[in-house]
């Protein structure tokens, strides 16, 4: 398994580069770009008044959170698909890590998703929100206090990390968890070998870290989070993809109802594991490759440039459009056959010049033009991509799982989901 090393400059480990076995998460990279004032528009995406969330805000604990009533710019109430009625495309974009570190991507991405009237899922890692004075605050599982495979943020970028989030959460977005120290590889201290308990013991702690942020700081005149993050905490993404199997019964145990830490996934409509939603990063085609590779920016790079973050720049043009192109490919698979959501997993990185961050744009923009073309594409987050899910039949969802990676159904979406046959049923 290819990983990311966490501190300092990045090293890319050994291991194959078949594409089911590449995982992914890094470290930032270096800052250049200052990041962006956050904006709040005071309208909902069709342009109508919004009352201000802010204005019925009630501080929790500390005053680094609070309740700010119903979330703005969600999607309405979801159905249950009529008999014949073609499922809609989901698109997930969903980004580990979260923090600004000053290079400006994440007000760059807001900016692209409010373009667009679309929603995606930030997995925060919870010490991007502790000051590095206060590392010993954190006791990881089977590590040191204080230690972290990711490197603490500056106070600077803490607060750009605050104002993002904020801004986010305001624009409809979802707050989901990529934990905190981010340990892999396969020793003691690895989130692979964590114990269902250890787990609940890091989410503890991350949920601490956003919570109590203000005490932690000191700092006392910035604005709350305009969110109760228990409540909305509904699932995560672990680093590496590792551990999910132990993950599992304590997500379970907090109301979770998702995780996106399945390695290897495929294009297929999505079952649940241990009763949480399971949505893994998924197999695409990797244009001019005899292999298919995971739908992550780290996977892309892994096939690329191997072990190094800054390859000659010669290769940049090139492996910028086979990025781009291996989403596009992925989104038109699904989108012209078995209509299976389609899961992308970033970083807020710069690697190889930027290309990967271009790709994303690029890929992001092609799907966002069938939707204003008039396709029921629909880019969402993971929270409302399971609120979909929810509400549908468990014999519609068990006909949509028979259809296999670039099947197309059978006598049209009409005849296929007709009449589900009684015998189609499942628990999902």
């Amino acid at each position: 398994m290819r990983t990311l090393s966490r501190r300092g400059a990045i090293g890319l480990g050994a291991g194959t580069l078949a594409a089911a076995g590449l995982t992914g998460c890094a470290d930032h990279s270096t800052p250049s770009e200052g990041p962006k004032q956050p904006s709040g528009s005071g309208k909902n995406r069709s342009g109508s008044p919004q009352p201000s969330p802010t204005v019925t805000a009630r501080p929790l604990g500390d005053g680094s959170t609070s309740f700010t009533g119903k979330q703005p710019h969600q999607p309405a109430a979801p159905r249950p698909l009529e008999p014949g009625q073609e499922p809609p495309q989901f698109v997930v974009f969903s980004w580990d890590g979260a923090g600004e570190v000053g290079n400006g991507l994440f007000p760059r991405f807001l900016d692209l998703a409010k373009e667009h009237g679309a929603a995606m899922t930030f997995f925060l890692s919870g010490l991007y929100l502790l000051p590095e004075s206060k590392k010993r605050l954190y006791d990881p599982p089977n590590n040191p206090r204080g230690a972290s495979d990711i490197g603490y943020l500056t106070d600077d970028h803490i607060k750009d990390t605050l104002k993002g989030l904020r801004r986010a959460w305001l624009e409809g977005h979802e707050i989901g968890t990529h934990f905190n120290g981010h340990f892999c590889g396969e020793g003691r201290g690895s989130v692979g070998n964590w114990t269902s308990k250890q787990w609940r013991d890091e989410i503890d702690q991350a949920k601490s870290f956003v919570k109590e942020w203000r005490t932690n700081s000191g700092w006392t005149d910035l604005p709350a989070l305009p969110f109760d993050y228990d409540k909305e905490l509904v699932g995560g993404r672990t680093p590496c993809l590792l551990g999910q199997d132990n993950l599992l019964p304590t997500a379970r145990a907090l109301g979770w109802r998702y995780d996106a830490s399945s390695p290897g996934g495929r294009q297929v409509w999505p079952t649940k594991k241990q009763g949480i939603w399971d949505l893994p990063l998924q197999q695409i085609p990797f244009p001019g490759r005899g292999f298919e590779v995971l739908s992550m920016d780290y996977n892309m790079l892994a096939n690329q440039s191997i072990n190094s973050t800054k390859a000659p720049s010669h290769n940049y043009p090139r492996w910028r459009e086979q990025a781009a192109q291996a989403y596009i490919q992925g989104f038109k698979r699904a989108f012209e056959t078995n209509r299976a959501p389609f899961f992308v997993g970033n970083h807020f990185e710069q690697w190889n010049g930027g290309i990967y961050m271009d790709a994303v744009e690029e890929a992001f923009k092609h799907m966002a033009r069938e939707k204003e073309k008039g396709a029921d594409v629909r880019l969402v987050s993971f929270r409302q991509f399971v609120d979909w899910l929810d509400v549908q039949t468990p014999q519609t969802l068990a006909k949509l799982r028979t259809l296999e990676v670039g099947q197309r159904p059978a006598g049209g979406w009409r005849t296929f989901l007709s009449a589900p046959s009684k015998g189609t049923g499942s628990a999902a």
